[in-house]
């Protein structure tokens, strides 16, 4: 007996009726076929098939790739250690550069709120020192401040020149006066990533630390105002191309020695308006993009058209240029260990002693945080004065 199946419907207008004899022939028939092994499989075979393509339909067709994950900026952030390239999640492709799109991370004015938390801030074994005297030092003027910024990219402000000559490099600096000994500047950055950290930065570091802010952290604006009410001077981190790029890709707004300068201006424009209160700009990686000439003097006549300065963390030492520049002596925390750090920081105090003068870079580790501030605590004691990074800055 053959048994055929079909997707078509079993019945059609024009079958005859059916008998009370022809049921009980048709029931018979439909048993037997049922007891078939071979008719079971196929039964079960597209029992399964219709499953499948309800799954299908459900959740969407596999062939299309892997389901689409939205991350919160927060949570990137969140990791003890924010790593090179936590942006890469952001672009479109890991293999090409993002396109631009204006206003797609929307200013937020306030930030994370909650006091810190010393002890998780702390080392194993280690107790958190308390803040030293040395923060006492007043807030700086809240920004913006009149006539230093016009409308940007999205609606944010955007550093202007003054009519009067005033602009951002100055007006956004700590003020300092040196008393005569050698004088040790210390950037601290990476922040804005993680909350716990961020907060500890600026509310337990000394005032003459600067501070420098990732331009896509969420709350940027409300980082940058707490960093001020609390006596820092603040930079803002320009994404910059590295030899390994694009594996590892610091973002969407990366500055990439192949694009052209009009596309370069317009990305810097966009993370330059993120948010206000800045006194100048600093290199997120970019070990390639420091050492094209094009690029660079695109850079460069876009901040002094803006009236930025630019302190970069000793990649682009070789580079002068007709802003306020100073580059990084060295990098204090390369080696995440305490003693590591505490050697570094003791050869820039080596470094000031000797020259007059030294800057040092790092990174908004839980222990760099510790270290550095245990080390300023006693630097006025061992003949040294700090500094804010401003003041490093020479054309």
């Amino acid at each position: 007996m053959a048994v055929s199946f079909s997707r078509k419907p079993a019945y059609s207008a024009a079958a005859p009726a059916l008998g009370r004899g022809d049921v009980g022939d048709l029931r018979a028939r439909v048993l037997a076929a049922a007891a078939n092994p071979y008719v079971g499989a196929s039964a079960a075979a597209l029992l399964f098939l219709l499953s499948l393509s309800a799954l299908i339909l459900l959740t969407g067709d596999p062939n299309k790739g892997s389901p689409l994950v939205r991350v919160e900026l927060t949570k990137i952030g969140a990791t003890r250690n924010a790593p090179d390239g936590w942006l890469q999640a952001l672009t479109d492709e890991a293999d090409r550069e993002a396109p631009l799109t204006p206003g797609a991370l929307d200013l937020s004015a306030q930030p994370f709120a909650g006091p810190v938390d010393e002890a998780a801030l702390a080392l194993p074994g280690e107790i958190a020192a308390p803040p030293p005297a040395a923060q006492v030092g007043g807030p700086l003027p809240q920004a913006p401040i009149a006539g230093l910024y016009a409308p940007g990219p999205g609606g944010g402000p955007l550093p202007v020149i003054a009519p009067d000559g005033r602009n951002a490099a100055q007006a956004y600096a700590r003020p300092f006066t040196a008393d005569g000994r050698p004088r040790v500047a210390l950037v601290i950055g990476g922040l804005g990533l993680n909350p716990q950290t961020t907060r500890a930065a600026i509310e337990t570091l000394p005032p003459e630390i600067t501070l420098s802010f990732a331009p896509y952290a969420e709350g940027l604006q409300g980082w940058i105002d707490l960093a001020r009410a609390n006596g820092h001077e603040v930079l803002l981190e320009a994404p910059m191309e590295p030899v390994d790029y694009p594996a590892n890709d610091p973002g969407p707004y990366t500055l990439i020695t192949a694009n052209r300068p009009e596309d370069t201006v317009r990305k810097l424009e966009w993370l330059m308006s993120r948010a206000t209160g800045y006194f100048g700009l600093t290199n997120y990686l970019g070990s390639r993009f420091v050492t094209n000439d094009l690029a660079m003097n695109t850079f460069t006549m876009a901040l002094k058209s803006r009236g930025l300065a630019f302190i970069d963390d000793g990649q682009a030492s070789l580079r002068g240029g007709p802003i306020p520049r100073a580059s990084a002596d060295r990098i204090i925390d390369d080696e995440l260990s305490a003693g590591a750090i505490d050697g570094q920081l003791k050869m820039l105090e080596a470094g000031a002693a000797g020259r007059g003068q030294a800057l040092g870079s790092g990174f908004a580790y839980p222990v760099t945080i510790s270290q550095v501030r245990t080390w300023a605590t006693g630097l006025s004691a061992r003949g040294l004065q700090l500094a804010p990074a401003s003041s490093m800055a020479r054309r």
